[in-house]
């Protein structure tokens, strides 16, 4: 595979073997460069601004600054860099407040080694993967405030992207063309005045839209 097709990576985590095995799994997958790795995010700030890498796995609880604080210190020193979040945590405010920090993804550490390379992929394609448990999490927790600017057929193709289906399968769920589909979603990023599945999730949970 062409280095420009490789996605490079860099892990932010405090459990030495969990890192250890990320690490491995990453420099031993074709297509993937696992730039380096940290134990904590006073020590990886530098470097992450410095690389500028594809994508950082970051772990929420860790010594000294959070994996949240991190994210917030860093988006806009490196806003070609995605985030996903590796973690035990599920509760709802971990999960909240990662993504309104600035995170596109949210995977919980149990997931598997497989699962985590396509989440990569993924978000470095311009989605925001999560775990199954955490998207319905996400999606029960909206508790729409009315006066929505998306219409009613908007508004369940934007759930369904904050549940993390892709265009295919929100196409057959409405019984609608691939075609179809995109133009809902260029019509939602024009109307939330976005640019990606990533930040329309955002923007979908931090004003709570649907």
């Amino acid at each position: 595979m062409d280095d420009q097709n490789v996605i490079s990576v860099i892990i932010v985590e405090d459990d030495n073997e969990i890192r250890q095995l990320m690490t491995f799994l990453i420099e031993k997958t074709n297509g993937f460069n696992c730039l380096a790795s940290f134990s904590d995010c006073e020590n990886a700030l530098q470097p992450i601004i410095d690389l500028q890498p594809d994508v950082v796995l970051m772990d929420i609880e860790l010594p000294g600054i959070s994996g949240i604080q991190g994210i917030l210190g860093l988006k806009e020193k490196v806003k070609n860099t995605d985030f996903i979040m590796l973690t035990i945590r599920d509760d709802d405010d971990s999960i909240f407040n990662s993504l309104k920090a600035g995170a596109s993804g949210y995977i919980l550490k149990d997931t598997a080694p497989a699962k985590i390379l396509e989440a990569i992929v993924e978000v470095n394609q311009g989605g925001s993967p999560m775990t199954g448990s955490i998207a319905r999490r996400i999606t029960e927790s909206f508790q729409p405030l009315g006066n929505s600017i998306l219409s009613e057929r908007e508004n369940e193709v934007l759930t369904d992207l904050c549940k993390g289906m892709n265009y295919r399968e929100i196409g057959e769920k409405h019984f609608i063309s691939g075609h179809t589909v995109r133009t809902h979603i260029k019509t939602i990023y024009s109307k939330l005045h976005v640019h990606s599945r990533a930040e329309a999730v955002r923007k979908a949970i931090d004003q709570r839209l649907i």
